[in-house]
């Protein structure tokens, strides 16, 4: 399975706008294949910071993903609202059978 961790800064009058840009986007992955799951997540210590937290079937389902227009249009969006630079880690993980 791939991890992928996404975190943007949002700036103070954008922070609506990135939610919903975030929902929509997380509501429109989800429909995808190969996409196992999907969210967006409101930091508690930092209302401003917006975590993205998705679950992808296989490294493929994600590069496809990443090749969709309307998600590349969604990561212009987001870097013109925030803060700072975005960051986005991708982990390949096997699932632990406790």
């Amino acid at each position: 399975m791939i991890l992928v961790i996404g975190r943007v800064l949002a700036k103070a009058n954008s922070l609506a706008q990135l939610l919903d840009l975030g929902l929509e986007h997380v509501k429109r992955s989800r429909k995808e294949p190969g996409c196992v799951s999907h969210a967006v997540h409101q930091d508690a210590e930092n209302p401003l910071r917006l975590v993205f937290v998705e679950e992808w079937a296989d490294r493929a389902s994600l590069e496809q993903h990443f090749r969709v227009p309307a998600s590349r249009a969604f990561v212009r969006s987001v870097r013109a609202l925030a803060a700072e630079p975005p960051t986005i880690n991708i982990f390949e993980a096997n699932p632990l059978q406790l």
